[in-house]
């Protein structure tokens, strides 16, 4: 049941040394190590039975591929999943959560997984809509007052002046949830270093968000808005009567049984949590992102969950299942079907090529989308630190790659556009 992927050996550790950075050759060495004495979870690669309509050599060559990019130094450690029709085909582990203490990357190593957190929050809405207590046409004034008087600040055509003036329509759930809202990526005055110290409650940060300007009219262009589905997760909170994190912890992590995603990890988890890099002149340096951020009491629903491979595949599997997995019904097929669509229509969006935005989801809309191997339909999301994921409906086939680097590749990262392309080149044609 386990294919260990053969370790380098001694020699051709010595003959690259010379060449290789000091970075990739800890990285190296942490392999090495992982694939001489196997321990708990850090096996560099598990390969499952390949089942019928997947090509097992093909497949093989993923793990060796990731395992490439760390030894070239451009990431400490790489963790990927891969399932097809409901069970994990393959989990490659390569490298270390922390290149000084050397610590081996593990299957169940909590990442920061940034803006894929925004799909889960999205979901909350829509468990919340389908419970009855709103709708998407909602207008956000509704449960937050200060709206009502919202303005836009944009300059006017042909000329350097800004025009500040109302709406002609007030933005509502829906438009938060496509990004087509009008307000703007960061924060506003007096919140500006929100996400990085975390250091206020959703309820205060969502009560300042109304005295931001919308960039443009709701509805008439997309701009990606982390305070849009912030105040998704406030508004969570005033629908249900409960905070933000303890909702989604009870209506989704709980019943998916989604064990390691926390917004505050406890303490007893720390020791797995991979330190965040930033590739610098082709070196990684260890950013100043606080990993551990002890005493933060802002959940941030736009970027703020830690999680694992293992517990995002179960997410992503009740997607593809239509809203259930294993007994329990999490949405109805109407609402992930709703959710996957694309709301966006011809308008340019996302950061990639050839998608458009549904329900909190990136969905391909067309065949420039297509340049992954994913099918047009397949729907999913990025972080901030370089972790990606898709559910590609036609191949039943969810693909799920974790690392933890600051540089300015985004979705479209080398290590992303080749471990999608893999995976989808080992499905077998039907």
């Amino acid at each position: 049941m386990k294919q260990v992927i053969i370790a380098i050996g001694l020699v051709g550790l010595l003959w690259s040394a010379a060449a290789t950075p000091v970075w990739a050759q800890k990285a190296r060495a942490a392999n090495a190590e992982q694939t001489a004495k196997p321990a708990k979870k850090t096996a560099a690669s598990k390969t499952a039975s390949v089942p019928e309509g997947l090509d097992a050599e093909r497949l093989a060559r993923i793990p060796d591929r990731m395992k490439s990019f760390v030894e070239r130094g451009r990431a400490a450690g790489i963790v990927t999943l891969l399932a097809q029709r409901g069970k994990v085909v393959q989990q490659s582990v390569n490298g270390v959560q922390d290149l000084e203490s050397k610590t081996p990357m593990r299957e169940d190593t909590l990442f920061q997984i940034a803006s894929m957190t925004k799909p889960i929050t999205a979901v909350g809405i829509m468990i919340l809509a389908e419970d009855g207590l709103l709708a998407l046409s909602d207008p956000l004034e509704k449960f937050l007052p200060g709206f009502a008087g919202v303005q836009i600040r944009e300059k006017k055509e042909d000329s350097e002046l800004e025009e500040v003036r109302k709406p002609t329509r007030k933005p509502t759930v829906r438009d938060l949830l496509t990004h087509t809202s009008g307000m703007g990526g960061g924060y506003p005055k007096g919140f500006e270093d929100l996400f990085e110290k975390r250091n206020r409650t959703l309820a205060e940060a969502a009560d300042a968000f109304h005295t931001r300007y919308l960039d443009f009219e709701p509805g008439t262009k997309w701009g990606y808005s982390n305070m849009g589905i912030a105040a998704l997760g406030r508004i969570i909170e005033i629908v249900s009567g409960k905070s933000y994190e303890d909702f989604i912890s009870e209506r989704i992590f709980q019943p998916l049984k989604m064990q390691d995603s926390h917004f505050f990890v406890p303490e007893s988890k720390h020791s797995r949590i991979a330190t965040i890099y930033k590739l610098e002149d082709n070196r990684l340096v260890k950013s100043n992102v606080d990993v551990l951020r002890m005493g933060a009491k802002y959940p941030a629903p736009e970027a703020g969950l830690y999680s694992t491979a293992p517990d995002l595949f179960r997410f992503y599997q009740m997607m593809l299942n239509g809203g259930a997995l294993e007994g329990k019904r999490i949405l109805s097929k109407a609402s992930v079907d709703l959710m996957t669509q694309v709301h966006t229509g011809e308008l340019k969006v996302g950061f990639s090529p050839g998608v458009g935005f549904g329900l909190g989801w990136s969905v391909v809309r067309n065949v420039e989308g297509t340049f992954r191997g994913n099918a047009m339909g397949t729907f999913g999301h990025g972080g901030l630190w370089r972790t990606f994921a898709f559910v590609d409906p036609q191949k039943e086939l969810i693909g799920i790659i974790l690392m933890q680097r600051v540089s300015s590749d985004g979705d479209m990262a080398d290590e992303i556009n080749a471990f999608c392309l893999m995976a989808s080149a080992a499905v077998l044609p039907k």
